[in-house]
């Protein structure tokens, strides 16, 4: 099955793309994602492990099984105030 990651900021700048194609065997959950994620882009291993994931919109554990198509973004921990 092949999954879409989407990159937000930091995410971004270290990927140097907006987004990825991934090619993961059928019953693959976030974790195994997070796995290739870090194989292939080994500068975003270490984000890989403090993000949070959301599949088509939704924030998942790591255990969320994927479905063929799916999106996924990385979303980075976020910082503001006034």
């Amino acid at each position: 099955m092949q999954v879409t990651v989407r990159f937000f900021a930091g995410c971004r700048e270290t990927a140097k793309a907006d987004s990825a194609s991934f090619d993961l065997p059928a019953g693959a959950n976030v974790d195994a994602l997070r796995a290739a994620i870090s194989e292939r882009l080994p500068a975003l291993a270490g984000y890989a492990k403090q993000v949070r994931y959301s599949v088509n919109w939704e924030y998942v554990t790591p255990d969320a099984l994927l479905s063929d198509g799916d999106e996924v973004a990385m979303i980075p921990p976020v910082a503001g105030g006034v």
